[in-house]
């Protein structure tokens, strides 16, 4: 048994104050919209509180899709590199990068320089998409869908050569004589109509045909801010769950806007894995608690 932990977008604060030479570009309306909200809306005393209750839950693995930063100043580097030792050492966490994590040009850059060590793959390159990390029976293939965008855009794209380069990796998995459970991490929606047009990611539908073709056990990404699943087709007939977890510091109103976090158990079962998931996260009265399971096998 595996116990695999998802958390994404916790867009860690506070920002320092940027000087006017770094507001001349996308990062000038990102800041207004932090003053004018974002900054209440992600709490960072909920995030403590979320990450000392993952960890005290007991998991072999965490899983991290992105979201780290803000609006990509370089002070927010060194904060993400923090938040991810909080997590755990660079060979418990796998990390992914979201677009504000590539808010403008050179934060991307910038963020895996500073954190690339949790992005390395069993090849040892760091930074370098898409990466496949063993972990006991789970094989781990880690996307960079972060792209720098215009203002009031939030799309990201992996582009032919990651999407080429992930189906050989999957299709190597595969044919493995113990196939390990492919478990798929990308910051966008990987499925078509997964969020808005603005928002999407713009190949999602060459993604998608890729995993119909070769198939995996779980797809996880956050960018949403919510708890949500889906289901794409796989090789065969096989219904795959594409999972999305809400943001990590979100103390929101709604139910599935509020911060929570996945806990997956793993298990082989015959040829393949039984994959079972719960959601824990912050209730209606402040406190971190089980939100009930994960539906991760289509009705």
């Amino acid at each position: 048994m595996f116990r695999l932990a998802h958390l994404t977008d916790p867009h860690v604060g506070p920002l320092t104050r940027p000087r006017l030479r770094q507001l001349l570009s996308k990062r000038a309306t990102g800041y207004v919209n932090w003053q004018r909200g974002r900054k209440d809306a992600h709490d960072m005393e909920v995030l403590a509180a979320l990450v000392a209750d993952l960890r005290a839950q007991g998991h072999d693995h965490v899983a991290c899709t992105g979201d780290l930063c803000n609006i990509g100043l370089p002070s927010e580097w060194s904060t993400a590199k923090v938040f991810l030792e909080a997590l755990g050492a660079p060979d418990t966490v796998s990390f992914v990068p979201g677009n504000h994590d590539a808010y403008v040009r050179g934060s991307l850059e910038g963020l895996l320089h500073a954190c690339g060590a949790w992005t390395s793959g069993d090849d040892g390159l760091q930074g370098h998409f898409p990466y496949l990390r063993r972990r006991g029976p789970v094989a781990l293939v880690g996307l960079s869908s972060a792209i720098p965008t215009k203002p009031f855009a939030a799309t990201g794209r992996l582009g032919p050569a990651q999407i080429a380069a992930a189906e050989a990796l999957l299709v190597a998995l595969a044919a493995e004589p113990e196939p390990p459970c492919r478990v798929v991490m990308i910051h966008h929606p990987s499925h078509p109509g997964g969020t808005t047009p603005a928002r999407a990611l713009m190949d999602a539908g060459t993604f998608t045909a890729m995993i119909g073709r070769v198939g995996a056990e779980l797809i996880l990404h956050g960018h949403n801010h919510v708890r949500s699943v889906a289901f794409v087709p796989g090789p065969d007939g096989a219904a795959i769950p594409v999972v999305g977890a809400a943001s990590a510091s979100a103390r929101g109103d709604a139910r599935h806007h509020r911060a929570s976090y996945h806990l997956y158990t793993i298990t082989r079962e015959g040829t393949g894995y039984a994959v079972a998931g719960v959601e824990r996260g912050l209730t209606e009265t402040g406190n971190i608690a089980d939100l009930g399971p994960l539906k991760l096998t289509r009705p």
